[in-house]
């Protein structure tokens, strides 16, 4: 359940892609994508490749010829979701017997014998770092064979694939700069579905970054499993940077030097990132935040537990005290920063003094808003094979009901502090409500709705917050922004 891996938008969920036809591509694709930021913008890698290969997407199943779901491994519930849409997959394929299914993404890499041999359901299983061989394998599989890579690769950081932008409200684009992670969580699988770290090519990311702003996109979130520890030193896993020649060392590039590039060259751009790890965070960063205005003032910075005793049994590295000085150092640099939470419940181990300490470290930040999970198992982890999951299911609910009333009480007393400000939002699209409303985020990333009248979307907009709830700020455009 690392960072980004974590953050799951249920309404994604599933979603079959679509990107633009083109006449001369005669093959049907049909992608799916479960879990993570980062396997969405995967999928859009892959949508890319296959472009080239023949391929637009549909949204029909049934006319599909070649299906692909991309998988998640992180929660229990994702993978039953991915079982059950294989199911249905091979109903179709029974009456379309030319249609080839396949399994992408994390899922894949813990999973290929499983898929392959024992239950024969799908005919390639493609790893996270092996896209780029698809058109391989493919061939493999019109000629009768299955096919499989799961191989985790040092460099592959896609950075010279245009992702296609897929579902997208057009607005608000995704770019990943790192691939892997290298922070060994016991509750973790992502360093063995996705590898070790790696960072991609600065000068790549920004060309990338220059084709959204020329497709008018307004808003760039940097992706990573862990973005603060993005370093390039000329390519090449992290750990290995103390082996890098002299030269590569002074010449690298850090995340907060990287921050500063994106925000330079395209100060009329939005940039968010996400996620953080707290032993990670550089003050650095802060300091770029603070220093440009179109930095978010927004921080995801997952904790997983106040209780010191469970973050060590977690390998987290850091304690609740480091965890809060580094709030405190933050806040004394940008003030309004806001804080976003990810918190496990019923870890291995974890006693009620444990869950206070949760509590407590809670009411000492007072988040903005947060992902809270009980605690599932989940194989191939260091705590599936070596902890005793020996928290009972109904103390986990009951903890797990307590974090969520408490940051439902804290999310109202951070929106209450917006009431009666100017603050400029970017509209995003219609608000799910009401049809003549728009909504957008403001600098916090918390959701603003405000009547329509003449914007559009796109438009950064001052909006005066008149009113809120626990998660959403209300109010009244005043006048275009000057970032527009």
């Amino acid at each position: 359940m690392n960072q980004v891996e974590k953050i799951i938008d249920e309404k994604i969920q599933g979603k079959a892609l679509i990107t633009q036809d083109k006449k001369e591509n005669t093959k049907k694709l049909f992608i799916e994508s479960y879990g993570c930021q980062m396997n969405m913008n995967d999928s859009e890698i892959v949508a890319s490749i296959l472009d080239k290969e023949g391929y637009n997407t549909t949204q029909i199943l049934e006319e599909a010829d070649l299906v692909l779901v991309n998988t998640c491994s992180i929660r229990e519930k994702a993978e039953t979701t991915v079982r059950n849409r294989l199911k249905k997959y091979n109903a179709v394929k029974k009456v379309n017997k030319n249609m080839k299914v396949g399994v992408l993404g994390c899922m894949a890499e813990r999973l290929k014998e499983k898929f392959l041999e024992e239950e024969k359901i799908v005919d390639l299983v493609v790893g996270p770092d092996a896209y780029k061989d698809l058109p391989n394998l493919l061939e493999e599989v019109s000629e009768g064979r299955d096919a499989v890579n799961v191989i985790l690769s040092k460099e592959e950081t896609y950075g010279d694939i245009a992702p296609v932008r897929l579902n997208s409200n057009g607005v608000s684009a995704f770019v990943s700069i790192t691939r892997g992670c290298d922070n060994m969580c016991t509750f973790c699988v992502v360093p063995f579905t996705r590898g070790r770290e790696r960072s991609r090519d600065p000068k790549s990311i920004l060309e990338e970054i220059q084709q959204m702003v020329d497709k008018n996109f307004k808003e760039i979130t940097l992706l990573g499993q862990n973005v603060d520890s993005f370093l390039w030193y000329g390519g090449g896993l992290k750990k290995d940077f103390k082996k890098a020649s002299e030269m590569a060392q002074a010449t690298a590039v850090d995340f907060a030097q990287l921050l500063d590039m994106c925000a330079t060259q395209f100060p009329k751009t939005r940039f968010r990132f996400s996620t953080s790890n707290p032993q990670d965070m550089s003050l650095d960063v802060i300091h770029q935040i603070a220093k440009h205005k179109n930095i978010c003032k927004y921080v995801h910075l997952p904790v997983q537990s106040g209780s010191n005793s469970i973050l060590k049994a977690m390998n987290r590295q850091h304690t609740r005290e480091e965890y809060k000085t580094l709030i405190d150092n933050i806040l004394e640099i940008v003030p309004e920063m806001a804080f976003s939470q990810d918190m496990i419940v019923g870890f291995c181990g974890e006693t009620e003094q444990d869950h206070q300490d949760t509590l407590e470290l809670m009411e000492y930040v007072k988040y903005d808003y947060g992902f809270m999970f009980a605690y599932s198992e989940r194989p191939g982890t260091l705590a599936g094979k070596k902890m005793e999951d020996d928290v009972p299911n109904e103390v986990k609910k009951r903890r797990l009901q307590e974090v969520i009333d408490l940051q439902r009480k804290h999310g109202l007393y951070r929106t209450q502090q917006h009431l009666g400000k100017i603050e400029e939002v970017l509209i995003e699209g219609t608000s799910k409500k009401n049809p003549n409303e728009w909504k957008g985020r403001n600098t916090q990333n918390i959701v603003v709705v405000f009547p329509k009248e003449h914007y559009k979307l796109g438009d950064f907009v001052n909006v005066k917050i008149n009113d809120c709830t626990s998660g959403t700020l209300k109010g009244v455009a005043v006048e275009y922004s000057d970032n527009n």
